[in-house]
C-alpha cells in the first residue's frame, strides 16, 4: 500500500470521526491549515481559571481544569511551535494558584472523580505531586519563548527544586515518567547539571529496557515509535534503524479499515474511543512523515 493511499484513508477517517481540534491539527500540519484555526478549536476546551479541562484528555471526562489536560494544551500549542500569548497566561495563573506549596502538581485533581473517567485516573488525594504531568509542563515552560517574568516566582522555583531532587533521588518508573523526565531536561537553561541526569537515563535505558522491540506485542505497550515518533525523538539511539524500520512497517500495517489507528486500552465509551482514535492518527500520521524515508 503506497503512503499516498494510507495518508488519504487516514484523512477520511479523520474528518468522520476527529473532534474539531484533531481536525485542525491535521490541517494545520498536512493542508497548509492556520494555526490559530487550532488555537480557536483549543482555547474551547480551557476554563475561567486558565487551565484545560473539559476532556480535552479524552479519558478525564470532568469539565473542571485538570493538570494533564494543561500539560496537552502545552503539547498542542509546542506542536504548532507557537504558544499564544493569551492562552499561555491563562495557564500560567492557574498554576500559580494550584502548584501544591512544595512545588509540583498531582497527576489529577480530586474534582476528576466526579465524572466518568479512566480508572488510572482515579486519585485518593490531590495533595502529593507527581513527575507526570510535572515533568513535561515545566520543559514546556522554559521552551516557550513568550513569558519568563514567572521563572523566579515561588510556585515555579519549588516546582523546578522539587523536579531535580526527584531526579536525583529516584529513577524513571516506565514510559510514562521517562517522557517527562526527557521533555524537562531537554528544555531546561540548566544543561550541565542535565548532563548528569542525562547519563542516568541512558544506564536505565539500556539496563531495564523500557523500550518494546516486539511489533507484533499485544496490550498496553510501548513500542520503539511511541517512544521515538519523530526521527529526531531523543530515544531513537537505543534502538536500531532495523527496529525503526520494522515497526515503521508495523505502524503501516496497523492503519484500521476505516483509515484510523487504534487504541491499545479499553475505552470508558464508544465516543473516548473515537476521540483518542482521531488524536492518535494525526500523530500517526506525524511520525509516518518523519520517517517517510522508510516507505516502501
Amino acid at each position: 500500500m503506497s503512503y499516498q493511499l494510507t495518508f488519504e484513508r487516514a484523512e477520511t477517517f479523520i474528518y468522520n470521526n476527529a473532534r474539531l481540534l484533531d481536525r485542525r491539527r491535521f490541517e494545520f500540519l498536512f493542508k497548509k491549515g492556520d494555526k490559530h484555526g487550532v488555537i480557536a478549536a483549543l482555547r474551547a476546551y480551557q476554563n475561567d481559571d486558565g487551565g484545560f479541562g473539559n476532556a480535552l484528555e479524552p479519558d478525564i471526562r470532568c469539565p473542571q481544569s485538570q493538570p494533564v489536560s494543561t500539560e496537552m494544551a502545552l503539547m498542542i500549542m509546542d506542536e504548532l511551535g507557537y504558544f499564544d500569548p493569551d492562552t499561555l497566561d491563562g495557564i500560567i495563573r492557574y498554576l500559580r494558584r494550584v502548584t501544591l506549596t512544595g512545588g509540583g502538581v498531582p497527576t489529577s485533581f480530586l474534582s476528576g472523580r466526579e465524572y466518568p473517567h479512566a480508572q488510572w485516573w482515579f486519585t485518593g488525594a490531590d495533595t502529593r505531586p507527581s513527575i507526570n504531568p510535572t515533568g513535561r509542563i515545566v520543559g514546556l515552560l522554559y521552551k516557550q519563548q513568550v513569558r519568563d517574568d514567572f521563572y523566579d516566582e515561588p510556585w515555579f522555583v519549588n516546582t523546578v527544586d522539587y523536579l531535580w531532587e526527584s531526579f536525583a533521588n529516584t529513577k524513571p518508573q516506565g514510559y510514562h515518567d521517562g517522557i517527562q523526565w526527557i521533555a524537562f531536561l531537554q528544555n531546561t537553561p540548566h544543561k550541565n547539571r542535565a548532563s548528569a541526569i542525562f547519563s542516568k537515563i541512558e544506564s536505565w535505558m539500556k539496563t531495564e529496557r523500557p523500550i518494546e522491540t516486539d511489533p507484533d506485542a499485544d496490550g498496553y505497550v510501548q513500542k520503539v515509535l511511541d517512544w521515538a515518533p519523530a526521527s529526531s525523538s531523543y530515544a531513537r539511539r537505543f534502538v536500531s534503524q532495523s527496529d525503526i524500520k520494522t515497526h515503521f512497517n508495523a505502524l503501516l500495517k496497523d492503519q484500521q479499515e476505516d483509515g484510523g489507528w487504534p487504541i491499545t486500552w479499553i475505552p470508558i465509551s464508544p465516543g473516548v474511543e473515537l476521540e483518542w482514535r482521531g488524536s492518535i492518527t494525526v500523530d500517526r500520521l506525524k511520525t509516518i512523515a518523519s520517517y517517510s524515508a522508510l516507505a516502501t
